[in-house]
């Protein structure tokens, strides 16, 4: 089993979480669900994180670790039960964004303008192209 190490902010805590558990807790479908209903309680940025990580994954050049890296942690953000509850006001997606960062740290280089206009594409297509207006302009690593 590999195992993976998160920081919680709000904790102060460092634990780990089975990579493989939560990979495999990743499916396309519950991805998407998660991203449509949850933009409010999880916040704009985490869901555009997220949305990036998932369009990283398509760039043939994305090595097979990094995908699982990628998958784990979407995997995390989909389930509901995690180190720290979703529904725990004002700190439940913590850890969640926890594992978004820590992936999209491992996968920076595959997240490149396409990306992240892929990302931007398909938020303006779910919530309406009004809410790019709240996401700040990136720089190119």
């Amino acid at each position: 089993m590999e195992k993976a190490r998160f920081y919680n902010p709000r904790t102060g805590e460092t634990r780990e979480i089975d990579v493989e558990y939560y990979g495999g807790a990743y499916t396309e479908e519950s991805f998407w669900d998660k991203v449509r209903s949850k933009l409010k309680s999880a916040g704009l940025q985490l869901i555009y994180k997220a949305m990036q990580l998932y369009y990283a994954t398509e760039n043939p050049n994305c090595p097979a670790k990094v995908k699982a890296g990628i998958y784990a942690a979407l995997g995390y953000f989909i389930a509901p039960l995690d180190l720290m509850p979703d529904f725990v006001p004002f700190g439940g997606y913590t850890d969640d964004l926890s594992a978004i960062l820590l992936a999209t740290m491992m996968a920076q280089a595959y997240i490149d303008d396409e990306v992240r206009e892929k990302a931007r594409q398909k938020l303006g297509s779910i919530f309406g192209r009004k809410i790019l207006e709240n996401l700040p302009e990136e720089q190119a690593a």
